[in-house]
């Protein structure tokens, strides 16, 4: 509504305070002036909402004034009556949406259209009304607290928003209460803090709470506006639950065969708390069981595995007693007087019988048995027994897998080893065999590994350690070193080898200084050799050692002769003392001759094929120059006998040497061949030779001369290779057709037709 103030005159535009008709102008006043206008919102009324009303003092009601509204919402939410100054509000105002407006409103004078008023600006406030409920953030909200906490312990705030004016009287105040969880938890009024409420909540017997608070608006009285959450609300656990057996005697039995390692049986203790809290270990505090006997921790399962720590035998003990402890991992010293957090529980085992294979009374064994022992010698003697009986039999076997050369045999009833055969050390030091041992009742074996060591025994003599090339200069000295030897044996002595050398008899050329460490010198005995006289010489040395009982053996060296320089340096040698020098002995150089001889009569050979393969002419005879095959090379694919052969074959059959074959390829027979004698007269050749000479000689368009084209030949891909007639004897009369049947299933009816056709002419 308007608000007088003081009057205030004010210019007025477009008039100016120069004379005007004569008379000074003054500056007119204006009689009224506002600040704001107040409108509730959310109107329920009918019609259009009343806001104030505008007048001027140069307004003198008789229609000359009108009023111009402008700014917020004008001409759309507010409009102004130009001729009376009443605004109004044209539809319902939400003061959430909009809490004030600034307008402007001027007078018009309608005539001259000048303003009689300048434009001032007014507010139209929107009064706020309880329209808003307050809300929460979120519809649900998820907390959680330690079990056994006391009370008045924080689980969490919760927060609404009111849209109303805090300002403006009590619409937005806010007031929490609980309307579900009581008794369990409580909130604090004004800042929304829930609580807990009883002392000592245990998660074990309820872990889950659903709590709803809710928010009212006018300081919680009654006629304001509210809204709701829920909080779920989850004990979190704590170690205040100790583990226990649910039994305090367990029985667990296994068999006597559990291997090491592997589990007989589980037991679990059960804690009523979550998580590491509920972890617990196992241990074995007493019994007779501790030592054969382990128990680990499943960590996944929680349960104590018992395991074998050692092997079980029936035989032995069939039962076992255990005194388990299970205890927490993590101990809460806030709850140790809800202890103790450990229990303890009596584990019996029984051991159960199965049938075991025989056992051997060693792991392995290992015999030693003198080179030189005869066959049927004893070697040693193993020894099984059956566990699960007293009066046991049990059957001894060589596993001939690793015994094939059969060197050794085992006497199935007592064990013991013999030799078959002479062993030898120098082929085999070691012989490494594996023995079975059978139960007669079960069939059940065992195997043991058996090493047998072969002793030596001085069997051997010893010989050069090389193959020496030993040369003498022609002017050598007497006593001049020209060589140095040692010597091997492939026997092993206890202390080591000890070897003498010595020349099998006086030689006037040469001498031999053992030099007491398995090494010895060759001398000359004598100086200027001639090797025209003699190119090489032969020294026999005897090489025998210390062992029992003693061997030895005479080696020969060989010394040549060979001009040397001042220097001793070696200048010419014999033809063959050359061809020693460069590292070729007798034998190499023969076999080197045996292979160029070979060489040679391969390159004969060859050549000789080759002439043999050579082409022959076509025309055989000079007086039959006409006669001759064409070779058409049309056969198709796979077909290759294209070359020209003799006529001479099919003209006079009464020459045909019975054993010569086709000159131009011999194909390679899947079958045996099976040549007949040819007989003088081949019907079938002859018929087919007239016939295509009577059509040759009607056809005026034939050459003027014989020809025949060749299908002699089918091909590699043929089974039945050539089945030309060509290739034939020149009769078939004393043919056999038997091969045929061995052809296949292709060739059954052609063997059927020749095979028919042999029996009638047999008949």
């Amino acid at each position: 509504f308007p608000i007088k103030v003081p009057e205030r005159h004010w210019p007025v535009p477009g008039i100016s305070t120069s004379d005007r008709d004569g008379q000074t102008l003054h500056r007119t006043k204006r009689g009224w002036m506002w600040n704001s206008f107040f409108l509730l919102e959310e109107w329920t009324g009918t019609g259009k909402q009343y806001v104030g009303k505008l007048h001027s003092d140069m307004d003198h009601e008789d229609g000359s004034v009108k009023y111009v509204l402008t700014g917020d919402g004008a001409g759309t939410v507010f409009e102004i009556d130009e001729n009376s100054g009443d605004i109004h509000a044209t539809r319902r105002l939400d003061r959430e949406e909009k809490a004030l407006y600034t307008l402007s409103a001027k007078a018009v004078n309608k005539t001259s259209g000048q303003d009689l008023e300048r434009a001032s600006e007014f507010i139209i406030k929107i009064h706020d009304i309880n329209d808003n409920e307050p809300k929460f953030a979120k519809d649900t909200y998820v907390a959680s607290v330690s079990e056994m906490s006391n009370v008045g312990a924080f689980v969490m705030r919760v927060t609404a928003t009111d849209a109303d004016d805090e300002a403006y009287g009590n619409s937005a105040k806010l007031v929490y209460s609980i309307l579900q969880g009581q008794p369990y938890f409580s909130v604090e009024p004004e800042t929304g803090v829930i609580r807990t409420a009883l002392p000592n909540m245990i998660r074990e017997n309820r872990e889950h709470y659903q709590v709803v608070i809710q928010a009212k608006d006018m300081a919680g009285q009654m006629g304001g506006l509210s809204g709701t959450t829920t909080v779920n609300i989850t004990l979190q656990d704590v170690n205040n639950s100790p583990p226990r057996f649910p039994h305090s005697t367990y029985h667990i039995s296994t068999p006597e065969s559990a291997g090491i390692g592997s589990s007989v049986g589980r037991i679990k203790a059960y804690d009523a708390d979550v998580g590491e809290n509920a972890e617990m270990w196992y241990s074995i505090l007493d019994g007779d069981g501790q030592d054969v006997f382990n128990i680990i921790t499943d960590s996944t399962s929680q349960e104590g595995v018992i395991t074998v720590k050692k092997q079980l035998d029936y035989e032995s003990k069939r039962l076992y007693s255990l005194r388990v402890q299970v205890t927490n991992t993590h101990i809460d010293r806030r709850f140790e007087q809800l202890g103790p957090f450990s229990d303890t529980a009596v584990v019996r085992i029984t051991v159960t019988d199965v049938d075991e294979p025989p056992v051997f009374n060693r792991a392995l064994y290992i015999f030693e048995v003198d080179e030189d022992t005869p066959a049927g010698s004893s070697v040693g003697t193993v020894s099984a027994r059956d566990p699960d009986t007293i009066n046991h039999l049990v059957k001894y076997t060589i596993d001939r897998h690793t015994d094939l050369e059969r060197l050794f045999s085992i006497d199935s009833n007592n064990g013991t080893i013999s030799t078959l055969q002479g062993l030898d050390r120098e082929t085999s030091k070691w012989h490494n065999i594996s023995v079975l041992a059978t139960e007669l009742s079960t069939a059940l074996q065992t195997r043991v590994p058996v090493f047998i060591k072969v002793r030596d025994v001085n069997d051997n003599a010893p010989e050069f350690a090389m193959y020496y090339e030993t040369f003498v200069c022609e002017n050598v000295k007497a006593g001049q070193l020209i060589q140095t030897i040692s010597a091997v044996d492939t026997d092993e002595p206890l202390v080591g080898h000890k070897f003498v050398f010595s020349l099998s008899t006086i030689n006037p050329n040469f001498t031999i200084f053992d030099n007491e460490d398995n090494t010895a010198r060759i001398l000359t005995r004598r100086g200027s050799f001639n090797r025209r006289e003699m190119s090489s010489y032969l020294l026999p040395v005897v090489i025998s050692d210390n062992d029992y009982p003693i061997q030895s053996s005479t080696s020969t060296l060989t010394v040549r002769v060979c001009a040397c320089d001042s220097r001793g340096n070696v200048q010419t040698c014999s033809n063959e003392a050359l061809l020693l020098s460069a590292g070729l002995s007798t034998g190499a150089l023969v076999a080197i001759l045996l292979c160029i001889l070979i060489l040679l009569m391969i390159v004969v050979l060859f050549a000789a094929l080759r002439r043999q393969k050579k082409k022959e002419p076509l025309i055989i005879s000079k007086e039959d120059v006409r006669d001759n095959v064409v070779s058409y090379n049309d056969e198709g694919g796979g077909e290759e006998d294209t070359q020209a052969f003799d006529i001479g074959t099919l003209r006079n059959p009464e020459v045909i040497d019975t054993n010569k074959l086709r000159r131009d390829i011999m194909p390679e027979m899947l079958f045996p061949f099976r040549r007949t004698s040819p007989i003088k007269d081949n019907t079938d050749v002859r018929d087919f030779i007239n016939g295509r000479l009577q059509e040759n000689d009607s056809d005026p368009t034939a050459p003027p001369y014989d020809s025949l084209a060749t299908y002699a030949y089918e091909g590699n891909g043929s089974l039945a290779e050539s089945l030309s007639s060509l290739e034939s004897a020149a009769t078939e009369g004393d043919q056999e057709f038997e091969y045929l049947s061995h052809w296949g299933p292709q060739f059954k009816k052609l063997a059927d037709m020749y095979i028919g056709q042999e029996s009638q002419r047999e008949t």
